[in-house]
């Protein structure tokens, strides 16, 4: 199988659930969308889909 890079900003993640959450008629927190982004990045990384990068 090809390995491909890609990046995963948790930010991004908020941001999209806010928007898709807003269209169903959800209004979250700012600490819900952070929680919920957090949560999402550690399911893709148990799901070994993504390896987390910790060169910065």
């Amino acid at each position: 199988m090809r390995e491909i890079e890609v990046f995963i900003d948790t930010e991004e993640i908020a941001e999209f659930f806010y928007q898709e959450l807003m269209k169903r008629g959800y209004i979250p927190t700012e600490e819900e969308l952070e929680d919920l982004a957090d949560i999402t990045f550690d399911y893709l990384l148990d799901k070994c889909i993504i390896d987390e990068d910790t060169e910065e």
